[in-house]
């Protein structure tokens, strides 16, 4: 089965240094097969069997901490968990010079349409949807100063959930998806 493993919080501002070919080692040598690394950001796409997300979870939880003393939170999403968020991206939107979109990758505490309650956000700037597993929040490039998401930041909320940008998130389905096919 091909899996993915978001890593919330790893390289950012000079914070919880993560080199991506250790970090590939460590995921092999617990017991991950066919692993992929894409940027710096934490993003590992891998196969095994037998294993449910929250086993994986704890297993590379585990391994980071092991390999760079790093307490470091695993959000694992299955392909079919990947295909339910992608399927909610309007092809058309993209991370360019005119629109930001962020993907937010919720942790189980917090998966649920009701989440987008707890949010708040300005309707007339900013679109947000909930996807099974995510909430997909786009903003025009000019308005991103008077969006919602940097109030986000710092709260309970915040720090159940970890974020890639569209253009990563896209990626890292393709690359799921090229894994799926080498595993057949």
């Amino acid at each position: 089965m091909v899996y993915t493993a978001l890593l919330r919080g790893i390289n950012v501002g000079g914070n919880n240094k993560v080199d991506m070919k250790i970090l590939k080692k460590s995921f092999e040598q617990a017991g991950m097969k066919n692993v992929v690394t894409y940027i710096n950001s934490g993003n590992i796409i891998f196969s095994t069997t037998g294993f449910s997300k929250n086993e994986l979870a704890q297993i590379l939880e585990k391994a980071i901490m092991d390999t760079f003393d790093l307490q470091i939170k695993v959000l694992v999403l299955h392909l079919e968990d990947m295909k339910k968020v992608i399927s909610v991206l309007p092809e058309s939107w993209m991370n360019n010079d005119k629109l930001k979109c962020d993907i937010l990758f919720l942790w189980k505490a917090i998966n649920n349409e009701s989440i987008l309650d707890k949010l708040i956000f300005k309707p007339e700037i900013e679109t947000v949807k909930y996807a099974p597993g995510a909430i997909i929040w786009a903003i025009d490039k000019i308005n991103v100063n008077k969006g919602s998401l940097t109030k986000l930041v710092g709260t309970e909320l915040y720090r159940q959930m970890t974020i890639r940008n569209l253009n990563t998130t896209r990626k890292i389905y393709q690359l799921m998806l090229a894994a799926y096919e080498d595993d057949k």
